[in-house]
């Protein structure tokens, strides 16, 4: 089988808004990221992935595009980018654009236009329906609280959007709506970008009929539903027929509710439509009993349930697919935080542990700006600390409105859960703002930044950034963690996650310890060649100490 370059790819992701300014208005942007481009490379990353730098009026943080072939002022203009991309490019590293085309902005022109009348050339750009006695075409609840659906006067219809209000869902049955989208990637391809990410991308393609959720509708249960609809295969397959093969990309597809067989039929290795998806499996465990509130809740994920989720992808993916690996992202709560420790005293132990866990698995490795440092979740205490859209909606309807829940045990949610955990400003070093503004930053920074920072990580040879930077050039020297197949261990352990991967007559041992407790686990550890990585200074052999990592490679 022949390997593509993004098998031996490990991703940096960058939230512009939140990783360094140059301006000092207080917001990230794109001369900012120039700037830091020998930090990541020296991280060791292969490809930069950009979350949306379109113009926007930023009421979901930029995933509301109102001009795809504009850049958001806040961030810079079109010569910025273009100063940055060539950058990337001299630094060897590649550029993966965020492309959001399951909705744009309420202010995109197509939607100024189609939601004027019925017969427009735009009128069939969005999905239009009428009301159903007085009300909702149906029951759909959009991601962020409340109905999918809202009334325009003007047309004396519902337009859905399966997000916020601001972001209504685009029609691609309409085949003009699918060929403005190619267009648009073409532009950006054009240019010289290496690829996108697709948001939500198996949302486009709904569900025939638009038929109501059966049993309590909820923001999850809609999105279930109509995710990886009739036609997704279809829109995907002309995608790619029509522009992404004519270019030697890298694409990712946000899909969640996908399962692995969902997935190999959109990204299979033979498939004709995209590399790898984003599934959502690992990073919805522990949800709240009560499905009215979904995945809020404070209680840490299960081992057992861990491995279960991420051991199936990796079994059926293999020579199937291609996984895409997290811990977290601009949409998840920070990894040390969620799924393991970050108390001081653990912290850097934990935080290379998780990541010696998933970057000995097979895919595509991605790394979350700060989650090379073990940056935190922000622990914050009172709802006016929350900028994000999703934690104040869910705030005011559960608490305020429905009066479902009290506010301190909301707060304790959002504390473990909150996007906004991922969205506190990059921590360059201890000076004031951490480095990241002069100026006062668009959103509080989290207050440990005095002692989470890249200057000090710099510094220090055993910080958590030099573990990452070792598992990277790892992964680029090693085939076996590439390429290799993955046999599950103990599953029902509840303290250690261990797993062995073959490849052309070698094997690979991962032992992580999950806990504060010392344990011994004996996988004939003794016998093997030798060492590649731990997160100790010596190898206690069958003994696991806290938080305690290794993986062993047997010649």
């Amino acid at each position: 089988m022949t390997h593509k370059w993004w098998q031996n790819a490990v991703v940096y992701q960058v939230y512009p808004m939140s990783f360094q300014d140059s301006n000092n208005d207080g917001i990230g942007d794109l001369p900012g990221i120039t700037k830091r481009l020998d930090y990541i490379h020296q991280l060791g990353a292969d490809v930069i992935w950009l979350n949306p730098i379109y113009k926007s009026p930023n009421k979901d943080n930029g995933y509301d595009i109102a001009d795809y072939r504009a850049i958001n002022p806040e961030y810079g203009t079109m010569k910025d980018f273009d100063t940055l991309l060539a950058a990337t490019h001299k630094h060897g590293m590649k550029l993966l654009m965020d492309l959001v085309v399951n909705h744009t902005s309420d202010q995109h022109e197509w939607f100024q236009e189609s939601k004027k009348s019925k017969d427009n050339k735009y009128s069939d750009f969005y999905i239009w329906r009428d009301p159903v006695d007085g009300h909702e075409p149906n029951n759909w609840r959009e991601a962020f609280s409340g109905s999918a659906w809202t009334y325009v006067p003007e047309r004396g219809q519902y337009y859905l959007h399966l997000f916020a209000p601001g972001q209504p869902d685009l029609n691609w049955e309409n085949p003009e709506v699918r060929q403005a989208v190619f267009d648009i990637e073409r532009f950006w391809l054009d240019k010289g970008v290496d690829g996108f990410r697709m948001d939500v991308i198996n949302l486009i393609s709904k569900p025939a009929g638009l038929p109501d959720v059966a049993g309590v509708p909820t923001a999850g249960t809609t999105l279930d539903f109509v995710a990886d609809g009739p036609r997704l295969n279809e829109f995907l397959h002309q995608m790619n027929d029509e522009v992404l093969s004519h270019y030697d990309v890298m694409t990712v597809g946000e899909m969640p509710g996908s399962t692995p067989e969902d997935a190999i039929k959109y990204t299979g290795l033979e498939s004709n439509e995209l590399n790898m998806v984003f599934q959502f499996q690992h990073v919805n465990l522990s949800p709240n009993p009560d499905v009215r509130l979904g995945k809020w809740n404070d209680q840490p994920v299960k081992l057992p349930e861990l491995k279960v989720a991420l051991n199936r992808w990796q079994k059926a993916l293999d020579g199937k697919g291609w996984n895409s690996l997290y811990w977290n992202n601009h949409d998840q709560p920070r990894a040390v935080s969620r799924f393991s420790n970050d108390d001081p005293k653990y912290r850097v132990r934990a935080a290379k542990m998780l990541g010696t866990t998933l970057h000995m698995m097979q895919g595509t490795p991605y790394v979350y700006e700060g989650e090379e440092l073990g940056m935190t979740n922000g622990h914050f205490t009172s709802i006016d600390q929350y900028e994000d859209l999703e934690s104040i909606n869910i705030y005011q309807e559960l608490v305020e409105q429905d009066k479902m829940i009290d506010g301190p045990t909301m707060l304790k949610y959002l504390a473990n859960m909150s996007r906004d955990n991922a969205r506190t400003p990059m921590q360059w070093d201890a000076s004031q703002n951490a480095g990241f503004t002069k100026g006062t930053p668009w959103y509080a920074l989290n207050p440990n930044y005095k002692e989470i920072n890249v200057e000090d990580a710099l510094k220090d040879k055993e910080s958590v950034f030099y573990h990452y930077q070792k598992l990277i050039q790892l992964r680029h020297q090693t085939d076996v963690i590439k390429y290799g197949t993955f046999e599950e261990l103990d599953p029902k352990d509840d303290q250690v996650y261990a797993y062995r991967r073959h490849y052309e007559g070698k094997t690979l041992l991962v032992m992580s310890n999950f806990t504060d407790q010392t344990v011994t686990r004996d996988y004939d550890q003794q016998k093997a060649a030798e060492m590649l990585i731990s997160n100790y200074d010596d190898d206690q052999g069958t003994t696991l100490r806290p938080y305690e990592s290794k993986v062993y490679l047997f010649a």
